[in-house]
């Protein structure tokens, strides 16, 4: 059985409020409108070139991408940690590869569920308005952002140190998640200040699109869960973190949809997910990442204007998009999950489904098989007949036609298995209640 360790990478001074001692707006130098327009952060400006991030195994080599995932965001997440922000230290929980064909990742966290921030909303509305009384990211403090993460107007990225906040807009930030799942977990919020309620937009989305493409590294993967797919806070955010395996659901084989209409020269691929326990679609391609990103927003879209729970795993620095409707949620309420999967209290969130999977007791975890994994994201999925009627929502809503296939031959003959090309990484060293 094959045992992980953490990889470090050389921590760097840390570069957030600088003038900490002086205090600002409220006095407590939080994320709300009282301190942060009148608040210094440090600003990564990244390069708005719409081209597709160039493959890993390309002789390129970018010394930014390498600078904003190994010595800004790693580095300083780093920081953060020996500064005891962390709700626990997650580079001592135990991790291994379970044996067998998927190669499904466990990890031993027994504090995460008793420490972590609970669910203040129900479970059975993918959407729901924004609740200042609730928590938020506008009342956390400032010494749990890394930076600020906004959009240049050129084909070249900066950093700056320390540069004020502009109150005319709304910043984009990247946080520290206090309750992490793994090295490196943070949160993108689009637009903090707007106060954006836990749903999908264009604009936000390409944004995390940008910081995969920025991170250049196949090994860094941003996430979403909707509301009703284990969201636990009702304000916009993304989850990024960094590890070094393969994610069993890269490694499973894809078929090809053959489509009649909608797009054409746009460079884009869509594909069902073939042998995996969640019924899933995968985008892939495009002329620009703004093509790429359009198309799956606009699916998630239309699953949440439906009230269908969903997750999305954005894998190989932007280029490949998994898309996961889910019903667990509404299985668990009607009591139609099995009492040996609910006691073990996972809940599958976007990285469970991908196949990295936290387990909160050390019996699950040394007793974690194959098959319990494969059984535990099998209730996730929807139903092959439902999945079906919610593929063709998403196609209509997006303008995709099915071409006609009267020979399933012809489909075999276009599946095919993925895998990210891995990279050097010695330079790293509705009513019902569900608990949650």
């Amino acid at each position: 059985m094959e045992m992980l360790t953490i990889k470090r990478v050389p921590t760097v001074l840390s570069n957030y409020q600088e003038d900490a001692a002086e205090p600002r707006g409220c006095g407590r130098n939080c994320l709300g409108k009282c301190c942060l327009p009148v608040s210094k952060l440090p600003l990564y400006v990244f390069k708005s070139a719409a081209e597709l991030p160039d493959s890993p195994s390309g002789a390129t080599e970018k010394p930014l991408a390498d600078f904003f995932l190994n010595s800004l965001l790693l580095g300083q997440w780093e920081d953060r940690m020996s500064k005891g922000l962390f709700r626990y230290d997650v580079t001592t929980c135990e991790t291994k590869v379970i044996p067998g064909e998927q190669g499904f990742i466990a990890q031993l966290n027994e504090g995460r569920h008793l420490k972590k921030r609970p669910t203040e909303f129900r479970i059975d509305r993918v959407l729901q308005p924004f609740d200042p009384a609730k928590f938020n990211f506008t009342k956390v403090g400032q010494e749990e952002v890394l930076f600020r993460f906004e959009a240049g107007g050129g084909n070249k990225a900066h950093f700056f140190e320390s540069a004020p906040v502009d109150g005319a807009t709304s910043p984009t930030v990247v946080a520290i998640n206090v309750s992490p799942i793994e090295y490196g977990h943070v949160l993108l919020i689009p637009r903090l200040l707007d106060c954006l309620p836990q749903r999908i937009d264009a604009e936000s989305f390409l944004l995390a699109f940008h910081m995969a493409a920025e991170a250049g590294n196949p090994y860094f993967r941003l996430g979403y869960n909707s509301l009703g797919a284990f969201a636990t806070i009702n304000h916009l955010h993304f989850q990024a973190y960094y590890l070094s395996l393969p994610f069993p659901v890269e490694k499973a084989p894809t078929e090809k949809i053959p489509m009649a209409k909608g797009l054409a020269n746009s460079g884009l691929k869509v594909s069902l997910l073939m042998n995996y326990p969640v019924r899933g679609l995968v985008y892939e391609g495009g002329n620009t990442l703004k093509d790429l990103a359009d198309v799956v927003a606009n699916s998630c879209i239309c699953l949440q204007e439906n009230n269908i729970p969903f997750n999305v795993l954005i894998s190989d620095s932007g280029r490949r998009i998994f898309l996961f409707p889910q019903c667990y949620a509404e299985k668990q309420a009607l009591g139609e999950v099995s009492q040996e999967i609910l006691d073990t209290q996972v809940n599958p969130a976007v990285w469970e489904i991908s196949g990295h999977i936290v387990l909160k007791r050390k019996k699950d975890y040394e007793e974690a098989s194959e098959d319990y994994a494969w059984s535990l994201l099998a209730e996730v999925s929807l139903s092959e007949e439902r999945f079906q009627e919610v593929k063709a929502y998403i196609f209509e809503a997006i303008g995709l036609v099915e071409a006609e296939v009267e020979d399933a031959d012809v489909n075999e003959n276009k599946r095919t298995s993925h895998q990210s090309t891995p990279v050097d990484t010695t330079h790293f060293p509705e009513g019902c209640l569900v608990q949650q």
